[in-house]
């Protein structure tokens, strides 16, 4: 049977597995503690963000108290006042008071949340620079 494509490689591939070096060992003791300050990040990264998730949901819970107890109070304020032009007047001015608290309570809650993520994003982004530093470290071992 010949050969009809008359294919040849152009490479030994004897020369090349015997050209073929193992990359040194790393230290594992180095890889270990490495791995283990990984592990201490994320772990503190977490534990930030659940703090603020919770000063979150704190500050949440204070504001829908305060504004129920603000509404009732509306309500009574509502029921003593007899002239419409007066109760529509004072609708006028609840609806604006709670909108710019709400907008306010949200821009609140908004920045908590932002600041949660910022803090535990750093400890991440520390940690990322610290393991490229290692890394370049080991490199230069080599």
């Amino acid at each position: 049977m010949s050969d009809h494509f008359k294919f040849k490689p152009d490479f030994d591939m004897m020369k090349v597995l015997g050209e073929f070096r193992m990359p040194a060992m790393p230290d594992m003791e180095a890889l270990a503690a490495a791995q283990r300050r990984n592990i201490e990040a994320l772990s503190t990264a977490n534990r930030v963000a659940l703090e603020g998730a919770q000063a979150v949901a704190r500050r949440h819970m204070e504001i829908m108290q305060a504004s129920v107890a603000e509404m009732t109070e509306a309500m009574r304020a509502f029921s003593a006042t007899d002239a419409p032009q007066e109760k529509a007047a004072k609708q006028a001015e609840m609806a604006k008071a709670t909108y710019e608290k709400a907008v306010g309570n949200l821009r609140e809650i908004a920045d908590l949340i932002q600041k949660s993520n910022s803090e535990a994003l750093s400890v991440l982004n520390k940690r990322f620079a610290e393991a490229m530093d290692e890394v370049k470290g080991l490199v230069a071992k080599d």
